[in-house]
């Protein structure tokens, strides 16, 4: 039994759902629009303001998709009306970050400057020279572009220096003992 399936989704005022043939779903609110297409093994109900997912029968692969198609229509619907966010911190002597058109540039300590290039449906802010804000209505795809951001200077575990995200806890790890 799923836990997350059988959860109805609500649709918030200004956010308009469409269901077309072939579980293709397009959702459309203040902040842009999303379509996605779901396998035919789920059935997707709308009543009103809210959203059932319902699945045709109890093989595995069903029961398995049943909670990350509710998941992945849930998410669309959030994307569209508030966005997601991701907040990265850049720890370290002269590591900042600067706007570059709508890209960024990194000083992460490195003998040249890094270009992180503009991505469709994605925005960057930088609070200060240290904090950079991923957004956009799409979560995988912040959650990817932030990630690769990290990538380029992952915090090491001696000092905390590198770029971690807003909510991570680094474990330090005591240094040699001489």
């Amino acid at each position: 039994m799923s836990r997350v399936g059988n959860k109805i989704i609500p649709i918030p005022t200004g956010v308009t759902v469409s269901l077309n043939a072939n579980n293709n779903v397009t959702v459309k609110g203040p902040k842009g629009t999303l379509t996605d297409t779901f396998n035919e093994k789920i059935t997707i109900v709308q009543e009103g303001n809210e959203i059932t997912i319902k699945r045709a029968d109890d093989l595995p692969f069903t029961r398995s998709i049943h909670g990350t198609t509710r998941a992945l229509l849930n998410n669309m619907i959030i994307g569209v009306s508030t966005g997601f966010s991701k907040t990265l911190e850049l720890v370290g002597v002269g590591y900042r970050a600067a706007l570059n058109g709508k890209g960024i540039t990194l000083s992460l300590g490195y003998s040249h400057p890094i270009e992180i290039a503009p991505v469709d449906g994605i925005t960057f802010k930088i609070e200060g020279q240290n904090k950079v804000t991923v957004e956009g209505i799409e979560k995988e795809v912040v959650g990817q572009v932030a990630a690769n951001i990290r990538g380029h200077r992952p915090p090491e575990p001696y000092k905390g220096k590198g770029v971690k995200y807003s909510n991570e806890i680094i474990r330090r790890k005591e240094g040699k003992k001489g």
